[in-house]
């Protein structure tokens, strides 16, 4: 694949993670994670096409059963069997998460970024869209009151870290590699059991009903 249908993916991911910021029914926050998951492999396949790298070939298998089938079937599958239609609202009103997504995009395209977003020249784009995605991820997890939410947006800081790793040239390394398999499997089965013990629990996804936590 080309740098410009390279980046044209990322682009689109980069706007699942905006999506997950404006969406506020659960199932349209689980469709945009699968979205995303699904450009992380085609990205990934790329790849594998010019290394032939058996443990990239691993990575995207994993990618595609844990991130895009097995993860998206539980969530909506708690979304069905306990009616969450909708998430909850965030701690920022939709003006400034706007303000926020806009400041920490212009941050991640920065002079002061340049260090790291400069690790191999001809990726700059690439590499200052996966920050920025890296740092929209972390933004949606702080920003969101709804644990659903806040797990996505663990998750798809773990999609924007993958693609840093890709475009940073890392992703050769046989050991981040194995690491890269095994977070997808670790973060996912946190992931479900967390959301189903928090339900299980206090009958709600929203954290700010927790209020037991502080006995």
């Amino acid at each position: 694949m080309s740098i410009s249908f390279l980046q044209f993916l990322l682009e689109i991911m980069f706007l699942t993670i905006i999506f997950l910021h404006l969406f506020k029914k659960n199932s349209d926050i689980v469709l945009a994670y699968i979205i995303q998951s699904i450009l992380v492999s085609l990205i990934l396949s790329n790849s594998f096409i010019e290394t032939g790298n058996i443990l990239i070939l691993w990575v995207i298998l994993c990618v595609l059963v844990v991130k895009v089938i097995l993860g998206p079937m539980f969530f909506n599958r708690l979304i069905k069997k306990n009616t969450l239609a909708f998430s909850v609202s965030t701690y920022l009103s939709s003006p400034l998460t706007f303000v926020f997504i806009s400041f920490v995009t212009f941050m991640a395209f920065s002079k002061k970024l340049l260090p790291i977003t400069n690790i191999i020249p001809s990726h700059h784009i690439l590499l200052s869209l996966s920050i920025s995605m890296i740092f929209l991820s972390l933004f949606l997890v702080v920003n969101r009151k709804g644990a659903l939410s806040q797990i996505i947006g663990v998750l798809s800081l773990e999609n924007s870290i993958i693609m840093f790793i890709v475009f940073a040239g890392l992703e050769q390394s046989p050991g981040l590699q194995i690491g890269i398999i095994f977070d997808i499997f670790v973060w996912i089965i946190i992931s479900t059991v967390f959301a189903s013990m928090i339900y299980n629990k206090f009958g709600s996804l929203n954290v700010t009903e927790m209020n037991r936590l502080k006995d």
